[in-house]
């Protein structure tokens, strides 16, 4: 049985993007987003944004604004780096093997051979530090590597760590900090990139890996902006895994969603936490980086089977679809249709906003924010999930044509300013590069799914608000 109450001293801080209003007492921000209503002792709890657990009362208001997404947490409380084993899962990658365990002198390592063409052999280590092999005589896939990893583990907690990375210098205590909360499963690093410049698709690399969640912590649910971490370095409390009976070995991509669905679903917490680094040796040769893309896109039939109503390319509300597809008549009755749509939904939004002052201005902002983040995620899935779909109305139409090329350009130039700082990539090699990073991904998801013979994995959901 689990205790759940946070400790003292623990404390957690409003996320710089929420907004206040009516004197603290009422909250929006979250992801997704929500608006919360604190009573006036909880919102003198919080002062100028930040919290700490002294007592029930203050552990109960601390876990509503961590479970609404308002806030992040600032553990003070770390376990012990002693009760961390690192387990490392290995298919003929030695040297990368060598170089990872030159940053894990004093952990305790798990190294779990799957079926390498050579046998591994670890060299002596001098100083404290144990390093064990686990060998599988054939290949029995990455999920069954880690699993083997996890339950020949001793300790609390067990590190995953791929043997194409390396762990930046705190990237361990940083993590380990969040299982304090009780109700916290599972926390990752950032993956940033190994080779950023060696050539321009290192440099796409390290400004859009798929690995990479971005700057930004946050609580990962299945329907938030962070909807799972990858398994190529993760930090677990070795109890909640086991509880769920660990990675899904018959999964040979997606494991790691799955898996973070899996432990969600059963009541535990997981944080994405970009303070921790741990860097990744993408894959920055043409083909190879083509090929794990659409490997990637496989994964979301499988996904669909194990999450009904889980896997969805595109989920945009009712009326962003309306007026989305009335403006894009170009048309004057469509402009009107459109402009009636998105006045209709101020007006319903309005009323959920009635209490605080200006609530059409409020309504009005929010309503622009959702509208275009929308339009961005319609312009996203019509290049990537459903681009076979979106050539054959290209080849068709001339007016789709020209409404799709002005959106895939759009969203491609879009993207690269949001990230031009990162990479240093130009504009027309960016988006050349993010136009077929979505071809690779969007082939491997049409491939699953006729593989799987099921079109679940394809189909968008539209939210009634």
């Amino acid at each position: 049985m689990r205790h759940d109450r946070l400790p003292d001293g623990f404390g957690v801080r409003i996320d710089p993007r929420v907004r206040a209003f009516s004197g603290g007492r009422i909250l929006i921000g979250g992801s997704p987003a929500r608006m919360l209503r604190l009573a006036p002792e909880a919102a003198e709890l919080i002062g100028d944004g930040y919290l700490e657990v002294t007592d029930t009362k203050s552990a109960i208001v601390a876990r509503r604004l961590l479970d609404s997404g308002v806030a992040n947490p600032r553990p003070r409380l770390l376990p012990s780096l002693d009760d961390v084993t690192v387990v490392i899962p290995l298919h003929n990658n030695a040297d990368g093997l060598l170089r990872l365990l030159a940053t894990l002198r004093g952990h305790t390592v798990i190294v779990v051979d799957d079926g390498s063409d050579e046998p591994v052999r670890i060299p002596p280590r001098p100083g404290r530090g144990q390093v064990t092999v686990l060998r599988h005589d054939t290949p029995l896939g990455p999920a069954a590597a880690r699993n083997a990893g996890l339950r020949a583990a001793t300790t609390g907690f067990v590190a995953f760590l791929d043997s194409d990375v390396v762990p930046r210098s705190g990237w361990l205590e940083v993590m380990l900090g969040h299982f304090s909360d009780p109700q916290v499963a599972l926390v990752a690093p950032r993956i940033v990139a190994l080779d950023k410049e060696s050539n321009a698709l290192a440099r796409y690399e390290h400004t859009r890996s798929s690995l990479d969640l971005g700057r930004r912590e946050a609580a990962v649910h299945a329907r938030g902006v962070v909807s799972y971490v990858p398994s190529a370095a993760l930090l677990a409390r070795r109890a909640a895994l086991l509880g769920e009976g660990g990675f899904d070995e018959s999964m040979q991509v997606a494991e790691d969603v799955d898996l973070c669905w899996r432990l969600e679903r059963a009541g535990w917490r997981l944080r994405y936490e970009p303070a921790a680094r741990v860097a990744h040796d993408h894959r920055v040769a043409f083909r190879a980086w083509f090929g794990r893309k659409l490997f990637y896109g496989t994964g979301a039939a499988p996904l669909s089977e194990r999450h009904a109503g889980m896997v969805s390319p595109l989920s945009v509300p009712t009326w962003t679809v309306l007026a989305s597809l009335l403006f894009a008549t170009l048309s004057k009755w469509g402009l009107l249709g459109g402009l009636v749509t998105l006045a209709t939904a101020l007006m319903r939004m309005r009323r959920v906003f009635k209490e605080l002052d200006n609530p059409t201005r409020i309504a009005a902002l929010y309503l622009a924010r959702g509208y275009f983040a929308g339009m961005w995620r319609l312009a996203s899935a019509m290049c990537r999930d459903y681009w076979p779909v979106t050539l054959l109305a290209v080849l068709a139409s001339r007016r789709i044509r020209k409404i799709a090329i002005t959106m895939a350009l759009a969203d491609g130039l879009a993207d690269w300013f949001t990230h031009r700082d990162a990479g240093g990539l130009d504009p027309v090699r960016y988006v050349a590069y993010r136009r077929i990073d979505d071809i690779a991904y969007g082939s491997g998801l049409w491939l699953g799914v006729l593989r799987a013979r099921s079109f679940e994995a394809l189909k968008p959901t539209v939210p009634p608000r």
